[in-house]
């Protein structure tokens, strides 16, 4: 992933969290990544679209509330994947990188509001979906 450009990482990024976003739903998010995942996106849609995001994260923190709401807090997760994907790259970050980690955060709440415990393939899945990628 160090290995790619920011919008290289970007669209990756735009691809781990699309797999997570049934656990949020929030148009904000969808249209931060319909933006992250195109090949020569503007500075001024990065900024709609980072500022977009991080409204839907800043809510969906206040809407997990005091008690542990597992779904909730994945939709939170969500929202922070897909900040990642949109914020401005400095130099040093790995929006990839940050964006597989919330979504993978995304998918542990996931599991858990499911019942299903915390084992789950999202790490797998990225590993294919950067394949792909790399071999498109």
């Amino acid at each position: 992933l160090a290995g790619l450009t920011a919008a290289q990482q970007r669209q990756v990024a735009a691809r781990f969290v699309q797999r997570v976003f049934p656990l949020s739903n929030d148009v904000r998010i969808k249209a931060a990544l319909d933006v992250a995942g195109r090949a020569g996106i503007t500075d001024a849609e990065l900024a709609g679209a980072a500022q977009a995001a991080n409204s839907a994260r800043v809510e969906s923190f206040t809407q997990c509330g005091r008690e542990a709401d597992w779904g909730a807090q994945a939709g939170h997760f969500v929202a922070k994947a897909a900040v990642a994907c949109v914020k401005p790259a400095d130099k040093g970050d790995n929006l990839a990188w940050d964006a597989a980690m919330q979504a993978r955060l995304a998918r542990t709440c996931q599991t858990v509001a499911d019942g299903t415990g915390t084992d789950n393939r999202e790490a797998e899945a990225q590993y294919r979906i950067l394949e792909a990628f790399l071999n498109s």
